[in-house]
């Protein structure tokens, strides 16, 4: 029976912990939101390099639209909202001709269509290659999800291909150790970033297999001796005609997560029964201390050498399977920025991995700088306020403040920790309060 009771008792919290809940809760809207206070549509910025999106099934029930912040919360309030969390180069379709005869609230006057977005299947509010909604309510245990930074869509830890979800890298707290993560569906794609030193790796977990740098021998020799022929006008990278980048486990090793959590000291993450074929840095740069520059120091917009000293629209690799793969904090900086491999990334479609602005920690660091604007102009609308009083009103404000800690304080002091704060209890304070403001 006692225990019966005690799963009756309510939860209580104290107030410090109530406190730190709620900045808890405002800084991740603030983080998923990018600083968006939601009062005007973004449309008329474009393309936004990323943004917080939201699909109306009401609205739009084939999944094929999506709004911005303002316009989920002006136009569509009290829809079938779906939450995307962000996308990017996309631009508010709210009230275009995808909408029929419903309008912008916000901004009337739009183009029919928005021919650059793209649409996944998260816009139906489907997730993963398994296509389940999320929360998925056929299941009483939700499964942890990873957003693939490529397709964007989001994948069930279950679902990435692995044998276990325990060759995902996290510390001993069980906190990812990537930055990022890429698909095995999309890893094919980027295949050549196995061409990269180890550096853009997530970090090795504690007791895992070391990279084995003599087996990359044979795909270095392959990449350089492609790299040396003669460069015709035809390119092997033709998606029409089946990828030619054949993969072979590029190195596994990353809220959502959360994407602040950086790597110090990072260099490949392997998994126990996975080793990957990849080439040392060394073996890759040789013994050029300029293409060793080239990785260390290259520019932010474009370098006239390349940091490889290869082609990749002539350089096959020969790899045969596709890994999921777990990137560091540092891998977008270290992506080669000459003219050759700008040209590549922007035919394979991923040129946006070279932006500054597509990146989610670079999202959360634009919202966490809003933020802290945002509080700053509080306080200074605060003091304000308070310069613009005459010295009486100043006094008597700075008085009700002292007077409102020390109730709390002594209320505090003399509650029993172990019983809830009543709504009497609150009623009390107060009426403490005004009996010293009478007879002051």
């Amino acid at each position: 029976m006692a225990d019966v009771f005690e799963d009756e008792t309510e939860h209580t919290v104290s107030i410090q912990e109530y406190l730190k809940d709620v900045e808890e809760q405002e800084l991740e809207a603030d983080l998923v939101l990018g600083g968006d206070e939601g009062k005007e549509c973004t449309y008329s910025k474009g393309y936004m390099k990323r943004q917080a999106i939201f699909s109306c099934l009401t609205c739009t029930p084939d999944g094929n639209a999506g709004v911005c912040t303002a316009c989920s919360l002006s136009c569509h309030d009290g829809h079938e909202i779906v939450e995307l969390w962000t996308k990017r180069n996309f631009r508010c379709d709210c009230g275009n001709s995808k909408f029929g005869e419903f309008y912008c609230k916000l901004m009337a006057d739009k183009e029919p269509l928005n021919s650059e977005n793209s649409y996944n299947q998260n816009f139906k509010g489907a997730y993963c290659m398994c296509h389940r909604p999320y929360p998925d309510p056929d299941v009483e245990e939700q499964v942890e999800m990873i957003q693939c930074c490529i397709c964007e869509d989001w994948l069930h830890e279950n679902h990435l291909g692995f044998e276990s979800s325990d060759e995902i890298p996290r510390d001993e707290e069980g906190e990812p150790l990537y930055e990022e993560f890429i698909c095995q569906a999309c890893a094919k794609k980027v295949c050549f970033l196995s061409l990269y030193p180890s550096s853009i790796w997530a970090a090795v977990k504690e007791g895992e297999a070391s990279l084995d740098g003599n087996q990359g021998g044979s795909i270095l020799a392959d990449a350089v001796g492609a790299s040396s022929e003669k460069v015709t006008g035809h390119s092997p990278v033709d998606d029409s005609k089946g990828e030619k980048f054949l993969v072979n486990g590029p190195p596994a090793s990353s809220s959502s997560g959360n994407l602040e959590n950086g790597i110090e000291t990072v260099s490949s993450f392997v998994s126990a029964d996975f080793k990957p074929v990849l080439p040392h840095r060394d073996e890759l740069l040789g013994e050029n201390p300029e293409k060793q520059k080239g990785i260390e120091d290259r520019d932010t917009i474009s370098s006239p050498k390349c940091c490889l000293g290869l082609d990749l629209s002539v350089t096959p690799l020969n790899l045969e399977k596709n890994k999921p793969m777990f990137l560091s904090k540092v891998w977008r900086d270290l992506l080669c920025m000459c003219e050759k491999c700008i040209e590549f990334y922007t035919k394979k479609g991923i040129r946006f991995l070279i932006e500054k602005e597509d990146s989610i920690g670079e999202y959360e660091k634009m919202g966490k700088q809003k933020r802290q604007e945002k509080l700053q102009q509080v306080e200074g609308a605060e003091l304000n306020f308070l310069n613009k009083l005459g010295h009486v009103e100043k006094i008597e404000i700075l008085n009700g403040i002292a007077d409102m800690k020390n109730e709390l304080s002594s209320f505090l002091e003399s509650f029993d920790s172990s019983k809830p704060i009543t709504p009497s209890d609150v009623h009390q304070v107060f009426e403490n309060l005004a009996k010293k403001r009478r007879f002051q």
